[in-house]
């Protein structure tokens, strides 16, 4: 019991356990780091109550079987198979009883919530927090414990797609998104007078020039904002207003770019695949990526890789 601990305290935060001491202890825990997220997956074979430090991270429990009941700001809640939820806020400690429970573990750095709420037209300056334990409704948990089985099944598990540097960004920003989508938050208000009055050709183009010349590498909303000259908002307004779309839409439009002409310039006999191609700039779902490819240029991006649409 000691070396289970030991272990968890090192992994997650510190915790102080209580079990019986007849019963075996077996503990399993699967972690699958990716970027500044991790999609992990526990399996507690035995029960026990535990009095945990703050964790210091966003940190969501999502059953699969057995039975946890967490202690979450002073209020009492059993959760069971099929149900995900808040262990508590990163800057509070907690109180759980863990039931022979398989879960998944998810974590994501707080600032993530702030970065990917950026990139929302109306977004708070203030840091983001999520105001409640449970999804805003059944359909929102639904989506989320999708997302995470996807990131953790196919992103994380595949060596090509998790190794591309991009991937490594815009994946931990599709799981905060999904998350600030599925539990209430502090993340909006609406645009200011300044910011309308901002959004003007000049910082359009001032954001497209610093786009076109960074896709290839990690840059946020934030990062294109300030080197516009303008609040985010006023971007996000600026897009919305002269393009009918998003900074990251744009930036999106821009890697398809730079992917179709990968495509047109690799040997099709060299062995790259659609695939690298895609991580490469930062399309870690290849059937997304497809469907965005075709959307753009009418043809699948297999096609361009053998040449056929040449």
């Amino acid at each position: 019991m000691d070396e289970i601990q030991e272990f968890v305290s090192a992994a997650y935060t510190t915790l102080r356990f209580r079990t019986r001491a007849e019963e075996q202890h077996l503990l399993r825990i699967i972690r699958n780091p990716l970027g500044s997220i991790s999609l992990d997956l526990v399996d507690w074979g035995f029960g026990t109550d535990a009095v945990g430090a703050p964790l210091g991270s966003v940190d969501l429990v999502g059953v699969e079987s057995g039975t946890v009941r967490m202690q979450s700001g002073g209020v009492q809640n059993d959760y069971g198979p099929g149900e995900v939820f808040l262990i508590e806020q990163p800057d509070r400690p907690f109180a759980a009883q863990v039931r022979h429970t398989r879960y998944s573990h998810t974590v994501l750095e707080p600032s993530l919530l702030c970065q990917v709420a950026a990139n929302v037209p109306g977004r708070t300056e203030h840091p983001v927090r999520l105001t409640g334990y449970q999804p805003i409704s059944p359909a929102a948990s639904r989506r989320l414990m999708c997302t995470i089985a996807f990131l953790r099944d196919h992103v994380v598990s595949d060596p090509t797609i998790r190794g591309a540097a991009l991937v490594a960004s815009t994946a931990p920003q599709l799981l905060a998104a999904t998350v600030l989508s599925t539990f209430p938050s502090t993340a909006l208000i609406d645009p200011t007078i300044e910011d309308r009055h901002d959004a003007h050709p000049a910082t359009l183009r001032r954001a497209m020039a610093f786009i076109d010349d960074h896709a290839h590498q990690e840059i946020s909303v934030a990062d294109i904002a300030a080197a516009a000259h303008v609040t985010i908002r006023a971007l996000q307004y600026a897009f919305r207003r002269h393009r009918g779309t998003t900074p990251m839409g744009y930036l999106r439009e821009v890697r398809l770019h730079h992917s179709r002409q990968e495509l047109l310039s690799v040997d099709p006999a060299s062995g790259v695949t659609v695939t690298e191609i895609a991580a490469r700039w930062g399309f870690f779902h290849p059937g997304r990526f497809a469907y965005h490819y075709r959307t753009a240029y009418g043809c699948p991006p297999y096609r361009t890789l053998r040449w056929d649409d040449r």
